[in-house]
């Protein structure tokens, strides 16, 4: 079939636009990846209807032996290039970025205060202040969260700083209204084992998803348990491990869409569990040079129960102090005057050479400043014995110089380093806290190794082992891009290697599907490709993402010029 052909249908069954509009196309062929992949077409669905249309337009054409698939985009802030393709693109920003109620007090789960419903296109800092507006939220929110839309945080199974206390989105994800890949609708939510029974007994796909899927996570049970992930955040794979709760014998789907990258259905309405908010933080800041003793630290400041315990490296310390005008430009000047005088005793860190390796931030939030300080105090106390340089902040203004170099690390680079592109291939991973004795200078070892290669900043979620990577390269060098393919391998190995996995919330995506035999072994990958077929039997949805991706894939599609 012809890109004109599939166009001509596809028009006569929507009621949003398709397009084949150069600029449109060239909009939808990167995201904030490594990659490009330049669509045949973009579709702009209005409603369920239009999405149920365009999936089953594509799959007529696909069972005439078109080459065709439809791959989901919302707001394209994705890391891992996740919503690329060369064929059809189902953009869902333009119209389907609605968002429905938001309601305190009734819920589905003892974890959330209230629910609210929305439409992948929805960005999340409107979905913010909507639930703000009813002193609600949703803590998994990403560091992307004044671009990233709903869609992608879903589809990736986001995480962020507060991670650590309240987990990621699978967790709030209590219900999904999704298109199947023949194009009819199903919802997916938590069913008890009768009304499982009652779904299978349907001649329909949904009915055969839920014999199948039943058959595998029941004759595969103790498999995959044994490959559960070993830390507390992965999003690598399918998580088949999160369907089923084994307390109570009830069986949710819908935790499995999450963070598929739109690869099983396409989710249209989601409702997600929120939280109240708690109004009063006070920070600590330590000042580390030794670590040897960083998995002690993290082990008895955890014990205080912050809500977020972040770190950035040396790196980033000194990057932000030098790019600081550049930074402070982007704030009122009120904001930007109070935030350089507070920056003056790190400016003289730098200038005295006095930086230390890492800086934690460890932040306690409760219901007021007193309750807050006295946590973040008695998390001080624990480390008394270690003699650390430590500070503890009470306002919030004062502790949000921190903040802005932990959120704005990745920005500094790629807005400040002329000449250079920033290349997140080894990201994400994710490793348990009592290996950073061992694992850190094994990693510090094989960055320098390629050091002439790129510079880089490591920042992270250091309460639970997730770190981020992002080097910045002349990527139109031969020799740096084949770093992509010759370094990630060896820190994915040292990874998996101390009980770790290879990406906690950014996703596969391109980069890193090619990793996951590495990861689980080839057991694991047989089912992750039945879960696949079962699902989408004519492989539709966003193919060579968690499933068959490949080396070749990132070498063909690895971008050549710094933009």
């Amino acid at each position: 079939m012809t890109t004109d052909a599939l166009k001509s249908a596809l028009t006569k069954v929507m009621k949003g636009e398709v397009s084949d509009d150069e600029g449109a196309r060239r909009r939808a062929s990167r995201d904030t990846s490594l990659f490009t992949r330049t669509p045949s077409l973009v579709v702009y669905p209005k409603n369920a209807a239009d999405v149920s249309a365009a999936v089953k337009e594509v799959a007529r054409a696909r069972s005439a032996g078109a080459e065709v698939s439809l791959t989901a985009r919302a707001a394209g802030t994705d890391m891992s290039g996740g919503p690329l393709t060369t064929s059809v693109v189902i953009s869902f920003t333009e119209h389907m970025n609605h968002m429905g109620t938001v309601e305190p007090g009734t819920r589905m789960s003892k974890l959330s205060a209230g629910y609210a419903v929305c439409e992948p296109g929805v960005l999340y800092r409107d979905f913010e202040k909507a639930t703000l507006a009813k002193n609600l939220i949703l803590p998994s929110y990403p560091a992307s969260r004044e671009l990233a839309a709903m869609g992608g945080i879903v589809g990736n199974d986001s995480g962020g700083e507060r991670t650590l206390a309240y987990g990621k989105t699978a967790r709030y994800v209590e219900e999904l209204e999704v298109v199947l890949s023949d194009g009819s609708l199903a919802t997916f939510k938590s069913l008890t084992p009768e009304e499982v029974e009652d779904k299978k007994k349907l001649q329909t796909l949904e009915g055969t998803i839920y014999r199948d899927m039943d058959a595998l996570l029941s004759k595969n049970a103790a498999l995959i348990e044994a490959h559960r992930p070993k830390v507390s955040k992965n999003a690598a794979g399918y998580a088949l491990w999160d369907i089923r709760d084994e307390r109570t014998g009830a069986t949710n789907l819908a935790k499995l869409i999450t963070g598929s990258q739109g690869t099983l259905a396409l989710w249209h309405h989601a409702r997600l569990g929120l939280v109240t908010p708690k109004e009063h933080r006070a920070m600590l800041v330590i000042f580390l040079n030794d670590l040897a003793i960083l998995p002690e630290i993290v082990a008895r400041v955890l014990k205080e129960n912050p809500e977020s315990f972040e770190s950035y490296d040396d790196h980033t310390f000194s990057l932000a102090v030098k790019f600081m005008p550049q930074m402070l430009a982007q704030m009122g000047f009120t904001k930007a005057a109070r935030l350089g005088v507070s920056f003056i005793p790190e400016a003289f860190m730098v200038a005295t050479g006095g930086v230390p390796k890492l800086i934690l931030m460890a932040e306690f939030a409760e219901a007021t400043i007193e309750e807050a300080d006295r946590r973040a105090t008695a998390a001080r106390a624990a480390l008394a014995d270690l003699n650390l340089q430590t500070k503890i902040e009470k306002n919030e203004k004062e502790s949000e110089k921190y903040w802005i170099v932990r959120r704005e690390s990745f920005n500094l680079l790629r807005k400040n380093m002329h000449g250079l592109h920033t290349a997140p291939f080894i990201d994400d991973f994710v490793v348990p806290p009592a290996s950073y004795p061992e694992f850190l200078p094994k990693l510090d070892a094989l960055l320098a190794k390629y050091s002439t290669h790129f510079i880089y900043t490591i920042a992270g979620h250091i309460g639970n082992g997730n770190f981020h990577i992002i080097p910045l390269m002349d990527i139109s060098n031969p020799e740096n891009r084949q770093v992509v393919l010759d370094l990630a391998p060896e820190v994915y190995r040292l990874v998996i290697s101390v009980g770790g996995t290879t990406t906690g919330e950014h996703n596969d995506g391109i980069v890193r599907t090619p990793y996951l035999p590495m990861l689980y072994g080839n057991e694991m990958i047989a089912l992750f490709a039945q879960t696949k077929n079962i699902f989408d039997p004519q492989n539709i949805f966003n193919p060579g993402k968690k499933v068959g991706g490949t080396f070749d894939d990132i070498k063909r599609d690895m971008i050549t010029e710094n933009t």
